[in-house]
């Protein structure tokens, strides 16, 4: 018997299944990590000799509020001492409609291990653990495909039901450095090729580009599979490149891995800004909709774009004034791996920190409520007023709040 490490604080869940003859099983993502060396927190459970998610919730509240918001697909869900737990009954199923959701999930408890794993995606997500027994269930060799870096499809008539899967096996490869199974790689081109991808809504679409971006360290691998795939029919914009601008592209977007952006809403805002940076503005707007309706990501996204800044000869004043338009941190990120001035790259970043201006403008020293406490009336005169004293700022005509006073008198008065 093989044991699998998992979290111990599950032992106390996993004898109170014991005692109501509950079998669980670990399976999917969980299980293919630990092969995998890659730490995780998100389990899923599958529970054996119980009738109904009613009954598991009865089971588990001695352990916390168990959230039955996935009842209809036979989920519950427990977060336990850190760990987020989805607790499952098997079942199968049935293709009724297009898309992604088009199913009828039908709960069937006497389902079998392999049976039940059948419905999976892929073999390396088909690998359940059975606590119970210490027992590592491998029906469809995902062990061996792991090691052998294959991502193979548990059924490819089941895996032409749900488009989503293209992405997916497009993500997978990426992140795991894995080549599609020729017999994978085929299915995934009739899909595109019958527009299966165009019956996807938007956002599950992004969910699994931001899963490339975020979690591959080579997102470049993807792109060049969709590409291979001939999924570039629904990614249109990216077609229009030549191999140079594509690979030049894909090569900045690999190099964003290096400059360790932890914010994961920036580091989305980066990636697609260089995926685009070759595009012309319409072209990007096309792309950006395709995935998204978020439109403060892309008016960021654009203004990256947008923004022309002399890195070749810049001052005090100019970094100051660019701090006003747009985070000067982000904005080096982008030239660091769009352009080949890596050194004034360097340079205006550290400006901008000496500055206090990384991140946002520099506050201004001269506030309306100044304007009031000298006589004046709020008027449309103060806007007017409150710029010129903010530029006077920036070139540093004065530099703290006694001589910014001083300087807006002699504005006001003299």
């Amino acid at each position: 018997m093989l044991m699998m490490k998992y979290p111990k604080a599950l032992d106390t869940i996993f004898n109170t299944l014991y005692k109501n003859d509950i079998r669980p099983i670990i399976v999917g993502g969980y299980v293919r990590d630990i092969f995998l060396g890659i730490e995780s927190n998100d389990i899923d459970i599958e529970l054996y000799g119980i009738d109904s998610l009613d009954a598991v919730q009865r089971v588990l509240k001695k352990f916390g509020d168990v959230n039955t918001v996935g009842k209809s697909f036979g989920i519950c869900k427990l977060h336990y001492k850190s760990l987020d737990l989805d607790f499952s009954l098997p079942r199968q199923d049935n293709k009724t409609a297009p898309g992604h959701q088009g199913f009828n999930i039908c709960i069937n408890t006497r389902l079998d291990f392999k049976t039940a794993a059948s419905r999976r995606d892929f073999t390396i997500n088909a690998i359940g653990y059975d606590v119970q027994n210490a027992k590592v269930l491998d029906p469809y060799n995902g062990q061996k495909d792991l090691n052998n870096r294959i991502l193979r499809a548990v059924d490819n008539k089941k895996f032409q039901e749900d488009p989503l899967r293209v992405l997916r096996a497009v993500v997978f490869a990426s992140r795991f450095s894995m080549k599609l199974d020729s017999t994978l790689s085929a299915t995934c081109k009739v899909m595109i090729t019958n527009k299966l991808l165009e019956e996807l809504p938007k956002e599950r679409v992004f969910d699994e580009i931001k899963k490339l971006l975020l979690k591959s360290n080579k997102p470049s691998k993807g792109f060049y599979l969709f590409k291979e795939l001939g999924a570039f029919a629904y990614f249109k914009e990216l077609s229009i490149l030549d191999d140079e601008s594509f690979n030049e592209t894909l090569k900045a977007l690999d190099a964003l891995k290096e400059c360790l952006v932890t914010n994961e809403k920036e580091f989305i805002i980066l990636s697609l800004s260089v995926l685009s940076s070759k595009l012309t503005q319409t072209q990007t707007e096309s792309f950006l909709y395709r995935l998204t309706n978020e439109k403060e990501l892309i008016k960021k996204v654009i203004l990256l774009h947008q923004i022309d800044f002399n890195l070749k000869s810049f001052d005090t004043y100019s970094v100051y004034k660019l701090a006003t338009k747009i985070d000067i941190a982000l904005y080096s990120h982008y030239l660091h791996v769009t352009q080949k001035s890596s050194e004034k790259v360097i340079s205006l970043y550290e400006k901008a920190k000496e500055l206090g201006v990384l991140h946002h403008r520099a506050p201004a020293l001269i506030e309306g409520k100044d304007l009031i406490r000298l006589g004046l009336e709020p008027s449309k005169k103060f806007s007017k007023i409150l710029s010129s004293a903010y530029e006077a700022q920036l070139h540093q005509i004065f530099t703290n709040k006694k001589d910014a006073m001083i300087w807006l008198k002699k504005k006001l008065f003299s």
